[in-house]
């Protein structure tokens, strides 16, 4: 994750987000018996569980005044943040080291296509911090939609997964699949508020109703590894597993590469669409991502 001067106002966001979640009986606070005219816990509860003034809580939340390590290091306690939340609340504040800022139109490192060239048998993609698709092998293409069918501003995976009806339907739980992918992106981009590509993106969903209400929940999660069940029209149904890979020359290119458990149906499901692959083309017995009789392709 990448992070620059930091962002106050998206930090005070996220901290106003977070205490709304929480309860008075989740923290070991008494009830007061009143009715509370906020949801979540007030600005003066979460200030006395991060053993500081209530002004100085709100100034911070209000963006007006930054806070030091020790003090977002209590509001991550007291808000009891997940590991992957915190990384983001200290990303937000300007914390971590400074990365070279991304270039304008990333390149695919030789190395990163040379691994593309011989993943065969395991699909493969090369996205950006922003989720931007930059390369992918013919078995990712097979396995999800056609890259190439679409124009450079709209290769994102996210855009691609809430507008492009065949990558959409190839997500068995797609609830889940959009919304993991929406905190990706808030986890891979916080401090780069300022970042082209990211405004580009936010302004291609603007009129996504789902998108926007999981990007204003201001959820979190590190794009590391997981498993995906995938409905394919031409091999049946394959659960597989996913692993990122993060580029050391290129800390912005991530190769997300799935594969499936030895032995199991989904591999060879897998292998069977590989076959397809090698011998016709990634839209092999596909017409529009739909399988067509033989003889019509």
């Amino acid at each position: 994750m990448n992070s620059h001067a930091g962002d106050p106002k998206e930090l005070g966001t996220f901290l106003k987000a977070r205490r709304a979640e929480l309860g008075p009986h989740q923290v070991g606070l008494p009830a007061t018996g009143t009715p509370r005219r906020v949801a979540g816990l007030r600005r003066e509860e979460v200030a006395r569980l991060a053993s500081i003034s209530t002004d100085y809580y709100t100034r911070v939340e209000q963006g007006r005044m930054p806070a030091s390590t020790p003090v977002l290091e209590a509001l991550a306690r007291a808000l009891r943040l997940t590991a992957d939340q915190r990384t983001y609340l200290l990303g937000l504040a300007g914390r971590p080291p400074a990365d070279p800022p991304a270039p304008s139109t990333p390149q695919v490192t030789e190395s990163g296509r040379r691994l593309l060239g011989q993943l065969t048998t395991c699909p493969a993609v090369v996205l950006t911090d922003t989720m931007d698709v930059l390369a992918w092998n013919p078995l990712a293409a097979a396995l999800l939609t056609d890259f190439a069918l679409h124009p450079e501003p709209r290769r994102n995976y996210v855009w691609l997964l809430f507008n492009d009806p065949v990558l959409r339907d190839r997500y068995g739980d797609w609830d889940s699949g959009a919304r993991a992918c929406v905190a990706y992106l808030r986890m891979n981009t916080a401090g780069r508020t300022d970042d082209p590509r990211l405004h580009r993106l936010l302004a291609q969903m603007a009129d996504q109703a789902d998108f926007q209400r999981w990007w204003q929940g201001h959820e979190v999660a590190v794009q590391g590894a997981g498993n995906k069940h995938f409905r394919h029209p031409l091999v049946g149904d394959l659960t597989l597993d996913w692993d990122t890979l993060t580029s050391s020359t290129a800390p912005d290119q991530h190769i997300v590469v799935w594969t499936a458990q030895p032995g199991s149906t989904s591999e060879q499901r897998l292998h069977e669409l590989a076959a397809a692959v090698a011998t016709h083309g990634p839209t092999a017995g596909l017409r529009d991502g739909q399988p067509v009789a033989p003889g019509l392709e």
